[in-house]
């Protein structure tokens, strides 16, 4: 971890892990056109067989096709989704919605992931060995996300139009994350180990994100709530936040950040009520 921002979970939640089914995806060929493909999901695998999971349709631009044209599909679902295990074999980068809307059960991508993996998750667990694409975890509502890898933009946010983002549940990201990492923001956590690029939690009016690495600039614009921890230096600070307090601790829900940071309220450049809280390490931003 970089720059002193210490990361305890207070609390080991029980996961109360029992016998999964496991259905294996193998991708059988190159894929040029995306793949829409939001049956990838133990919600829609549990209770088939390999062949009625392979019938399932997924669409390739404006045509649809049964999943097993694209996977060879090892192994049955379980009888509920929570006792279902998806994993995919192989790289996913050109498969999007993976996992969109699960309410339980895991999916493992032995790669990388496209476009919207885990949108609207409402539970369950889903791990993402390589990189993501854009908008991970848009609109989540629980689970757990976790990237191995490299994150693209809008980790967490609403959906273009939309003013309210990830709800609940929490994001691991190994490596670093783009641009507007949990726009829109109402709850749950984003925790990344790398650095973010511009606008990490705009718009945020709750959840907690920690960011260990640094943050190019516009960090909390129009943020109204939550709080966001930032390990690293950041390049361009936001003009609306007032400094409050030297701090040493930081504790959000089952959370506990030890270091030693400068706390700010903000982002008053947008309402004098504004009650976002941003905790930015001391020894990296030594001007501000």
């Amino acid at each position: 971890m970089t720059e002193g921002v210490l990361i305890h979970k207070k609390t080991e939640a029980g996961k109360g892990a029992g016998e999964m089914e496991e259905v294996t995806l193998i991708p059988k060929k190159a894929i040029d056109i995306k793949l829409e493909a939001d049956v990838i999901t133990p919600d829609s695998f549990a209770g088939k067989s390999a062949e009625e999971i392979g019938m399932l349709s997924i669409w390739q631009g404006p045509k649809t096709h049964p999943l097993s044209e694209f996977f060879d599909v090892i192994g049955n679902g379980g009888s509920s989704a929570a006792e279902t295990l998806i994993r995919i074999k192989g790289d996913a980068k050109r498969v999007k919605r993976i996992g969109e809307g699960m309410s339980a059960g895991k999916i493992e991508i032995e790669g990388s992931a496209g476009m919207h993996v885990g949108t609207g998750m409402k539970g369950g667990e889903i791990v993402v060995y390589g990189d993501v694409d854009s908008w991970a975890g848009m609109e989540m509502l629980g689970g757990l996300l976790h990237i191995k890898g490299n994150a693209g933009d809008h980790v967490g946010c609403a959906y273009r139009g939309k003013w309210h983002g990830m709800k609940g549940g929490r994001i691991v990201i190994e490596g670093s994350a783009r641009h507007q990492l949990g726009g829109g923001m109402d709850g749950g956590e984003i925790l990344v180990e790398g650095n973010v690029e511009s606008f990490c939690g705009i718009r945020q009016n709750g959840g907690l994100i920690v960011v260990n690495g640094g943050a190019l600039r516009g960090v909390g614009a129009e943020m109204a709530g939550g709080t966001i921890v930032i390990g690293g230096k950041i390049e361009r600070f936001s003009p609306g936040f007032e400094f409050v307090s030297m701090e040493n601790k930081v504790t959000s829900g089952e959370v506990e950040l030890i270091g030693e940071f400068k706390k700010f309220t903000g982002d008053y450049a947008i309402s004098k009520r504004a009650k976002g809280a941003l905790y930015v390490s001391a020894d990296a931003n030594p001007e501000l």
